[in-house]
C-alpha cells in the first residue's frame, strides 16, 4: 500500500510517494512555481507577496505526475491516500463555487484576487486594529494565539483586501486557506460552505476555538469594520484534524494524476505541522522547521498544559499537530530569507556588471557558490564577546510577541569588518531568535526535552546548525528525510485512508529517522551567553525606538 504526500512550499511544490508499510520514500517530484519565480504580483518594498492559483494547480499535477513516472503501474494501483500541506496563513478570496477570483477572467492579473502568501505584511494596520479591539472586548479572541494577532494571518489579510479593492469586495463570497482549497479541489467539492476546513489553519490563524462556538462573533467582526458584516456565516463553524478524510478523489483529478478512483484525500494542514509529524514529534519535543522562515512546533498532553495561556506565540490548538494533543506554534519571519538577502546585497552590483558583459553563466555560478563560501569563511572566525551583533527582524518579528513593523539591525561594525563577519552575525542573530522562542515556552511553563530540526537549512548547512546548537546550548537532532513535510503529509494520508488507526502507529512505520546530531561546544556556548544578552539589549533598544 502506498500514499502520496504533497508539500506546497514558498517557491515550489514537492510530492513524495511513500510505502505505508515500510516508510520508504519510493519516488518524488518537484515543480517550481513559474509565475512566482518571476516575481509576478509581488512588491517586496511594500511587503506584498501573492501567489496565483494556477501555480498551485499546475504544480499539483506536474509534481505528482513526475513522481509516478518513476514507478510501476502496480505501485500506482496500490495508492490509497493523498494528503496536502501548504504554507500558511495563505488565504484567498473565492466565489460561491469556491473558485479563487484569480481564476476568473476579470481578476486574472489582480493580486488582490490571488492567495495572500504567509509573509505578506500589507495588513499591519489591520492586525493592530484587531489587537486593540480584542483586548477591550468582553471576550479576548486573541487569548489562544498568544495574545497578539499578526498581519501574517487570516483576518488581517482579508480586512486589508476588502478595504483596498472594491471589485474583490463585491465578488468575494468567502475566503479559504490554500491548504483547504487545494485538498477540496482534489475531491471536486470546493463549496466554501460544505468543504472541511483544517483545524490547524482555523485555530492558529483565524481565531477559531470551541470556547467561541467557532470563529469570533459577528458582533466583534462588524465592530472591527462593517465591511466584515455577514462574512462569518459564509465561512465555517466546524473544523477537522488531519486524520479525517476530506473525501474521495474526483474522477477528473484521478484521470489527471493517473491514480485509482478510490484514493482518499485527507484534510489538509500547514507544512510545519505536517513536517513535525514527519519528523516523529513526541510530547515536549520542539521541532524546528527551518527554511526561508522557521516554524517551531511543540505539543503536549492537554491535561498537562491545557490550562496555560502561553504569551506571544502563534497559537495553542487542540489537535493541530496530532489529534488528542495540544499543538503549539511559534517561529521566525526570516531565517534562510535573511541569508538570501545578504547574498543579494553582495551579488546585485557584481551581477549587474557581469550581465553587461554577457556573462550569465558566471552569475549563476556565483549565486550557487556564495552562501556556502560565506559559511565556510564564517566558520573559521573566532567567537568573542565584542563580536558584531545583528537583529534578525528584517521581515518583522513573528514570535515571541508578533510585531511586523520592526526592522533588523547590525551593530558593532568597524573598518575591519568583513562580509564573513557580517554573515556570521546574521547567522547568530537567527540562532538568538530561536533561543528566545525556546526560553518563552519554558518561562510559560512548557518544558522542552528534545530539539529536532528539519528543512532545507537544517539539511544543507552544518555551520548554521552548529551555531544554533551552540547558542541554544542543547543538542539538535536533524531528520534524515529531505522531504519531511511531504513525508508528514503522507503519514496523515495513511491515517485518513484507514491504513493505520492512529498517528502513533503510522509514525512508527513511516516517520523519518535522524542522521545527524549537533552537540553544543561548551567554550562557545559560554561566550554566546554574553552575546545573547547584547542581542536582547539591542533588540529592546530598537523596539522602544521604532
Amino acid at each position: 500500500m502506498f500514499v502520496i504526500g504533497v508539500d506546497f512550499g514558498t517557491d515550489s511544490v514537492r510530492a513524495v510517494l511513500v510505502d505505508a508499510r515500510t516508510g520508504e520514500e519510493v519516488a518524488s517530484g518537484v515543480h517550481e512555481y513559474p509565475r512566482w519565480k518571476t516575481g509576478a504580483y509581488c512588491n517586496p518594498a511594500r511587503s506584498q507577496f501573492r501567489q496565483h492559483p494556477l501555480d498551485y494547480l499546475e504544480g499539483l499535477e506536474k509534481s505528482i505526475r513526475e513522481t509516478l513516472s518513476q514507478v510501476s503501474p502496480e505501485m500506482i494501483a496500490g495508492i490509497k491516500g493523498i494528503s496536502v500541506d501548504t504554507t500558511g496563513s495563505t488565504p484567498g478570496p473565492v466565489d460561491e463555487n469556491g473558485t479563487p477570483l484569480a481564476l476568473l477572467p476579470e481578476f486574472a492579473d489582480n493580486p488582490n484576487g490571488m492567495f495572500i502568501l504567509w509573509k505578506d505584511h500589507t495588513g499591519n494596520r489591520e492586525a493592530e486594529e484587531i489587537n486593540q479591539l480584542a483586548h477591550r472586548w468582553d471576550t479576548d479572541f486573541t487569548k489562544y494565539v498568544g495574545g497578539i494577532y499578526s498581519s501574517e494571518w487570516f483576518w488581517a489579510k482579508i480586512l486589508r483586501t476588502l478595504r483596498v479593492d472594491e471589485a474583490v469586495r463585491k465578488s468575494a463570497f468567502s475566503w479559504i486557506e490554500h491548504c483547504d482549497w487545494i485538498s477540496a479541489v482534489l475531491t471536486g467539492n470546493t463549496n466554501p460552505l460544505t468543504l472541511k476546513r483544517s483545524r490547524t489553519a482555523a485555530g492558529h490563524k483565524a481565531l477559531w476555538h470551541e470556547e467561541f462556538q467557532g470563529l469570533p462573533s459577528q458582533e466583534f467582526l462588524t465592530a472591527l469594520d462593517p465591511l466584515l458584516a455577514g462574512l462569518r456565516n459564509r465561512l465555517f463553524a466546524q473544523t477537522y484534524t488531519s486524520d479525517e478524510p476530506m473525501g474521495t478523489i474526483s474522477a477528473e483529478w484521478a484521470e489527471k494524476l493517473g491514480v485509482p478512483a478510490d484514493v482518499v484525500i485527507g484534510v489538509g494542514s500547514f507544512d510545519a505541522h505536517m513536517g513535525a509529524v514527519g519528523a516523529n514529534i513526541e510530547p515536549y519535543a520542539l521541532v524546528k522547521v527551518i527554511g526561508t522562515s522557521t516554524c517551531d512546533m511543540l505539543m503536549a498532553p492537554s491535561e498537562d498544559v491545557g490550562h496555560l495561556l502561553i504569551r506571544g506565540i502563534c497559537g495553542q490548538v487542540d489537535g493541530s499537530i496530532v489529534p488528542g494533543m495540544l499543538g503549539m506554534e511559534a517561529g521566525q519571519s526570516a531565517f534562510g530569507d535573511l541569508y538570501a538577502w545578504f547574498g543579494r546585497l553582495i551579488l546585485e552590483p557584481i551581477a549587474g556588471l557581469l550581465n553587461q558583459q554577457g556573462k550569465a553563466d558566471e552569475i549563476a555560478a556565483l549565486q550557487t557558490a556564495l552562501i556556502p563560501y560565506l559559511s565556510e569563511q564564517a566558520s573559521q572566525l573566532p567567537v568573542s564577546e565584542t563580536d558584531v551583533i545583528a537583529i534578525d527582524w528584517l521581515n518583522g518579528r513573528r514570535t515571541p510577541d508578533a510585531n511586523h513593523t520592526l526592522k533588523g539591525a547590525i551593530s558593532g561594525l568597524n573598518l575591519g569588518s568583513s562580509s564573513a563577519h557580517v554573515f556570521k552575525a546574521l547567522v547568530e542573530a537567527t540562532a538568538y531568535g530561536a533561543r528566545r522562542i525556546a526560553e518563552r515556552f519554558v518561562e510559560e511553563g512548557v518544558p522542552i526535552r528534545q530539539v529536532i530540526a528539519i528543512g532545507g537549512v537544517a539539511r544543507k548547512s552544518a555551520f548554521v546548525m552548529q551555531t544554533l546548537a551552540d547558542v541554544m546550548n542543547v543538542p539538535i537532532n536533524v531528520a534524515e528525510s529531505d522531504q519531511c513535510c511531504a513525508r508528514g503529509a503522507a503519514v496523515c494520508a495513511a491515517v485518513a485512508a484507514g491504513i493505520y488507526p492512529t498517528f502513533a502507529e503510522a509514525q512508527r512505520a513511516m516517520a523519518s529517522a535522524f542522521d545527524a546530531v549537533f552537540t553544543p561546544r561548551p567554550e562557545r556556548a559560554k561566550v554566546y551567553d554574553v552575546l545573547y544578552q547584547r542581542y536582547l539589549s539591542l533588540g529592546d533598544f530598537i523596539e522602544k525606538n521604532t
